[in-house]
């Protein structure tokens, strides 16, 4: 069977075919910086978030703490000053709380 396809044009197909397959690891590691970077600026975003959340979070304690202490008798109102102090994440001003409220209770 007589070839009838120009020499030319096989070279010319061929060569197309190794530029795709050459361009393919550079868009596949733009792909990959892409979603890497992607994923960072929303942990950033994300940490961002929970800090705006726990400093609300220690707002609000300390607002319903302060609200309870003006409630109470002065030696409930001394030992939760000192918890209070001492406590220096939101689960301890939480407890706190609810020690203030029992003794407010036990009026």
């Amino acid at each position: 069977m007589p070839d009838n396809v120009n020499g030319a044009i096989t070279d010319a197909v061929t060569q197309a075919n190794v530029k795709v397959l050459a361009d393919s690891p550079g868009l596949s590691l733009s792909n990959l910086y892409q979603t890497v970077s992607q994923s960072l600026s929303l942990s950033v975003q994300n940490a961002v978030t929970m800090q705006q959340q726990s400093n609300i979070v220690h707002q609000a304690t300390t607002t319903q703490g302060i609200n309870l202490l003006y409630t109470v008798g002065t030696a409930a109102v001394s030992m939760a000053t000192g918890e209070t102090l001492e406590a220096d994440t939101s689960d301890n001003l939480i407890n706190t709380l609810g020690t203030v409220q029992a003794l407010q209770n036990q009026k």
